[in-house]
């Protein structure tokens, strides 16, 4: 099994054309990111056919908490899956499999300390996040299942498949996300409606999204067992402890990674307290534009998961030519949903905001808003491809630099900077003109990278 594991990985990352290659490490993960795109408004659309404006609520608290473990889980899983694929690029598969044992070990320590803490915590927690009389019991529940005992399975799935996919199997990594997410779209109504008695359908909820992530790590578990003792990912603590270096490594591209999903999550927070100003109404349009964007946002997440290890392991091994055109052909496809997604969402905008809707007022908004908001996605997609981009190479600093100054220093600051200048619009507008400073300053820094002696020295 060991040996057909590693001739596929030679394969994809040394010997298929480029093409090949990018759509065998790509379709699967763009696959995987739209089921969890899908399977991450599930409980919120089963809960809201309840019609209790307390149960969604409830659970739209839990949210960005529970949004906290996955920024764990990349933490582990992009810091040290990055690091695999330099490793194995120079030929370093028993550091490779020590660093594979770290990150798990390392997502599991976090996750549970997250979770107990959580537990411990809850109600100055659900107090902070504005659970009251008529939400706690309901935002508990939920909690209860999806971070207190769902958490670690969570963050341990999302690890593993980032360090499976660093290998080259995408196709298996992908694969156990969208089992979890499958899974939870059909455990979501048969708890809530079927199983649990009226008034528990949070509980259910909860219990569905907990399920489904144990059964997505349970696959992961099984599909190391069949890759065999010394495949370059393991569970096991005899691969020992992996150099300073690499643990530094490890941390210097999962800590910005973290980071920079937890600002993208609050950037959609503030954008939320912000356009609250206004009108339930306008609140309502922009909640719907916020879900509709993320379609091709996440495809472009998707080219960037499968992208990253074949960079990483070109630019470990000193193949220039391969490494560069992964990257150009990677940023065109991006390119080139994005364009698409303009088009269709220019020419569609009712249409699309109607499937979430019916009320005519709030679509006739939600449409105006996305014709706005959807000219940033070619430059939303370049700004997070440049940060994958450098986490591939292992430049955890500039990753780190660039996603900081992009949210701290320029979106977030736009956002308040337009509304007070023009008011409800200036928030769709904010994003095109913060990721067009941000482009322009990623596009200047990555040239001078390449510049740099420290790229050139490498190559050589």
């Amino acid at each position: 099994m060991q040996a057909k594991s590693n001739l596929s990985r030679e394969d994809v990352f040394k010997d298929l054309p480029i093409p090949s290659a990018l759509a065998k490490m790509v379709l699967p993960a763009v696959a995987s990111q739209l089921i969890v795109l899908i399977y991450n408004m599930a409980d919120t659309f089963f809960v809201g056919q309840t019609n209790n404006p307390y149960m969604v609520a409830a659970t739209s608290l839990i949210l960005p908490v529970f949004n906290i473990t996955l920024c764990l889980a990349g933490l582990a899983g992009i810091g040290g899956g990055s690091l695999i694929s330099r490793l194995l690029g120079q030929g370093d598969e028993a550091e490779a499999r020590r660093v594979s044992a770290f990150s798990l070990y390392l997502g599991l320590a976090v996750a549970a300390l997250f979770s107990v803490g959580i537990l411990v915590f809850m109600e100055p927690v659900l107090a902070l996040l504005g659970a009251g009389a008529n939400t706690y019991a309901y935002a508990r529940q939920y909690a209860l299942c999806v971070i207190v005992v769902g958490g670690v399975p969570t963050v341990l799935s999302n690890v593993l498949s980032n360090l499976i996919r660093s290998v080259g199997l995408s196709r298996e990594a992908s694969a156990g996300i969208i089992l979890g997410g499958v899974l939870n779209i059909a455990l979501d109504p048969l708890f809530m409606f079927v199983l649990l008695p009226d008034g528990q359908e949070v509980l259910g909820a909860g219990l569905a999204t907990c399920l489904s992530n144990c059964a997505a790590f349970a696959y992961f578990a099984v599909v190391m067992a069949r890759l065999g003792r010394g495949a370059a990912i393991t569970f096991s603590p005899r691969a020992g402890m992996p150099r300073a270096e690499s643990i530094a490594a490890i941390f210097s591209v999962g800590v910005p990674s973290a980071v920079t999903t937890f600002l993208f999550d609050l950037d959609y927070v503030i954008i939320d307290k912000l356009m609250v100003a206004y009108d339930d109404l306008a609140l309502a349009a922009v909640g719907i534009v916020l879900k509709v964007e993320r379609f091709p946002l996440n495809v472009g997440i998707g080219i960037c998961q499968g992208m990253m290890p074949l960079v990483a392991y070109s630019y470990a091994a000193r193949d220039r030519g391969r490494m560069e055109g992964t990257v150009r052909l990677a940023r065109r496809t991006g390119l080139l949903v994005a364009g698409v997604s303009i088009l269709l969402y220019e020419l569609f905008a009712v249409q699309f905001s109607h499937l979430f809707i019916a009320d005519a007022r709030t679509v006739e908004l939600a449409a105006q808003f996305l014709r706005i908001r959807v000219l940033a996605t070619p430059l939303m997609f370049l700004s997070f491809f440049t940060v994958y981009l450098f986490q591939a190479l292992g430049q955890g600093r500039i990753a780190l630099f660039l996603g900081v100054t992009r949210w701290l220093a320029l979106n977030i600051p736009m956002l308040f900077l337009l509304n007070a200048l023009v008011g409800m619009y200036g928030l769709l507008w904010a994003q095109v003109a913060a990721d067009s400073l941000t482009v322009l300053l990623s596009l200047v820094v990555y040239r001078q990278f390449c510049r740099s002696s420290v790229f050139l020295s490498h190559m050589s």
